[in-house]
Order: C-alpha cells, then structure tokens, then sequence
C-alpha cells in the first residue's frame, strides 16, 4: 500500500484560521498527511497541541536549528488557508522573514504544486500593490482562488472550496 500524500498547510492570522481543524479534518478524510505551517500570529489563536494530536506531525512556527532533522516529510502539494495581504505581499516579492513565507518561497521555487486562498479586508485588497502581487503569484504557477472564498458566513462548508481545488488539482 502506498502511503497518502503529503500536504503542507500554511496558515495565516486571518478569521477562518480560528476553524482551521474544521479542515484539517477534511484533509484527513479525503486522504492527505497534513504538516501545518502556521504564521507567528496565527499560531497565538491556534490550539497548536489539539492539531498537533490530529495530524500527528509538529505544527510549526519556528525554523529548525542548523543540524536539526526536518519534522515534515516533503510535500507533494501546498495549501496557504487563510493567507493574508501581509502574506501574499511578502510573498510576491519573496520576502522570507517567517518560517510560513519562508515554506512558500521555497515550495514556490521546488515548482510544487501550490494553492492559495486569500482572506483579505476589502479595503486591502483595494491596495494599487495587491492585484500585481497576485498577478505574480499566478504568473508563477500558484493557483490563486478569486474573491474571499473562505466567508465566515459559509461556515465549516468554507472549507469546501479547498477540497474542490485539490481534488481538480489532482486530475489535472
């Protein structure tokens, strides 16, 4: 038997992370090993130990010290939910300040697959810098999902979008 796919999980300090178990669950069932990489914020409103129990792997805020072995397996797929102006912005101009962009960067560069979903204030995304930045995301092969797709007012079908995307990410 082989083993599931690795998906790496980036999560950003942005309203759904506050429900991100709600769709750690959904990985889990439709078959993924989640890793989750967290933002430094993000991981102040997470119970980091419950998703640790759930995923079995570390959820990581933090770069590893030199010499120290990778708690992750490599990733066949990336998943940034929620990801955020601050994030996205960062990320465009390959900004690696944070353990979260640093993963994106990397993954980015690796060209391994990479889906992200903004959660952005309309007043951000407003921003002249913002639709340029997603722009350079796309042009690099990040599949970037339109509008705010992850709405608190979907509750945990929020998360429905996310298994879609990777399931057509699949058998594409």
């Amino acid at each position: 038997m082989t083993e599931r796919p690795v998906l790496y999980l980036v999560v950003c300090a942005a309203g759904p992370a506050e429900h991100i178990d709600e769709l750690v669950d959904l990985l889990t069932a439709d078959g993924w090993r989640v890793c989750m990489i967290v933002s430094p914020t993000a991981a102040t409103w997470l119970d980091r130990q419950a998703l640790q129990d759930k995923t079995g792997y570390l959820v990581r805020v933090e770069w590893r010290m030199p010499g120290d072995p990778e708690p992750h397996p490599p990733a066949d797929v990336v998943v940034a939910a929620p990801v955020t102006f601050n994030t996205v912005t960062k990320w465009a101009l390959g900004i690696n300040d944070t353990l979260a962009l640093g993963v994106l960067n990397e993954s980015l560069g690796a060209g391994l697959p990479i889906i992200a979903f903004p959660h952005t204030k309309a007043e951000l995304a407003a921003h002249p810098a913002y639709a340029g930045h997603l722009a350079v995301l796309r042009a690099a092969g990040v599949v970037v999902a339109d509008g705010k797709p992850l709405e608190s007012v979907n509750g945990p079908g929020r998360w429905n979008v996310v298994i879609e995307a990777l399931r057509a990410a699949r058998t594409s």
